[in-house]
């Protein structure tokens, strides 16, 4: 719980920093898991440094990218989407869980991406595998929070790990 509360504050100086102007000393993205228990779903969430994002898009696909620009939003769709569906899998109660992509939305310095796993009757555990930015970054940080009402899992993936399993 120590390490969690640490890595919370150090992801709170780094959005902050970037506010001010500063460039990020964190290469660090979050992802939430929340078992929707009356839809039967697993609702996905990501939240990613935007700079970061834009910069490992452009790089991977070698195209122009802006997800801020309301223009280029099916493109960035487009490429979210791929990546996002390669660099993060599920596997609820053992199985692979296909994700359906939502959409995305910017949120001052980062961008929130939303994704649904429908069709779980229940769940007894999830097991995230989570490789966001570790084609760019040898120090980026995975923050994973797993949900299932009220009980709340997580934890950090430090580069080069990258899968957490929570049961239930």
């Amino acid at each position: 719980m120590r390490k969690l509360k640490y890595s919370f504050l150090l992801l709170c100086v780094a959005f902050f920093s970037v506010g001010a102007g500063i460039k990020h000393p964190l290469h660090v993205s979050t992802t939430e898991v929340n078992f929707n228990a009356k839809d039967k779903t697993l609702e996905v969430s990501c939240k990613i440094f935007s700079d970061d994002f834009e910069a490992i898009l452009a790089r991977l696909y070698k195209q122009k990218t802006d997800l801020s620009n309301p223009n280029m939003k099916k493109a960035m769709d487009e490429l979210v989407k791929k990546y996002l569906l390669s660099h993060l899998q599920l596997k609820a109660n053992g199985k692979a869980a296909s994700m359906n992509y939502i959409g995305f939305e910017i949120d001052h310095e980062a961008t929130n991406i939303y994704l649904e796993v429908e069709k779980i009757p229940s769940v007894k555990s999830v097991e995230v595998s989570n490789t966001i930015l570790y084609d760019m970054f040898d120090d980026q940080m995975s923050i994973v929070h797993i949900v299932k009402a009220p009980i709340r899992k997580s934890t950090k993936i430090l580069y080069p790990e990258k899968k957490f399993t929570a049961n239930f």
